[in-house]
């Protein structure tokens, strides 16, 4: 039998559509693709050096310059109180001296507290107000040189034990945070708390505190 005009009409009309929403089809799927590959990062990756004393915060996460911000400023608030001068008419000496003792960790991140305490030391020598002497890790070391010096340097070159200077002061203290979350929305606080201890007396002749607040709204991208 025959088909009719009508009935050929029909078949091409239905054939044409299917071949159209296969095309749509087609073509949204590719443009979802090409998005989510645009979104996981595909692309190349770019690298460009930038000038050491800029800032650039691409988290809410303690970072180089909080701890040069932090150790500056406090180091700046630790000079400006009156122990130095009281040391001075006390002792008679014209230059206290300090060592580190101890800067704990007790933020909910991993923060480089050597690189911070190395900020500190910077500021105080930086000021010409004290001397610094090392401790730790670092004393030991200096020791175990000295030791060295004692069995195979001449006898006119090698440091002898017992020589250092003793510290006057210490300074030591800790890092702590907080963090508020709703929602998308994140506060994240660091407080640095620092004393100064006299060795002698065991007074406190200085306590400082510096706070940090940053704040970070999550995007489409997430935080």
């Amino acid at each position: 039998m025959k088909a009719t005009a009508n009935q050929i009409y029909m078949h091409r009309y239905r054939a044409g559509n299917k071949n159209m929403s296969s095309s749509l089809h087609n073509a949204v799927a590719s443009s979802i693709i090409a998005v989510i590959l645009l979104l996981s990062g595909c692309g190349s990756v770019q690298v460009s050096r930038v000038d050491s004393e800029q800032e650039i915060a691409l988290t809410d996460r303690w970072n180089a310059t909080d701890s040069e911000l932090v150790s500056t400023e406090m180091i700046s608030d630790m000079l400006s109180f009156p122990w130095v001068q009281r040391f001075t008419l006390e002792s008679g000496k014209t230059i206290p001296t300090i060592i580190i003792q101890r800067i704990r960790n007790k933020s909910h991140e991993h923060i480089a507290v050597e690189a911070f305490t190395n900020d500190l030391k910077r500021a105080l020598i930086r000021s010409g107000s004290v001397d610094f002497v090392a401790g730790g890790a670092e004393r030991e070391d200096l020791r175990d040189e000295r030791r060295d010096q004692e069995l195979n340097a001449s006898s006119s070159t090698a440091k002898q034990m017992g020589q250092e200077t003793g510290a006057d002061f210490v300074l030591s203290g800790t890092i702590n945070s907080f963090v508020d979350q709703l929602d998308d929305k994140r506060v994240t606080s660091y407080q640095v708390d620092l004393k100064l201890i006299n060795m002698f007396t065991n007074r406190e002749v200085w306590n400082g505190q510096k706070k940090i607040k940053k704040f970070q709204e999550k995007t489409i991208f997430g935080f």
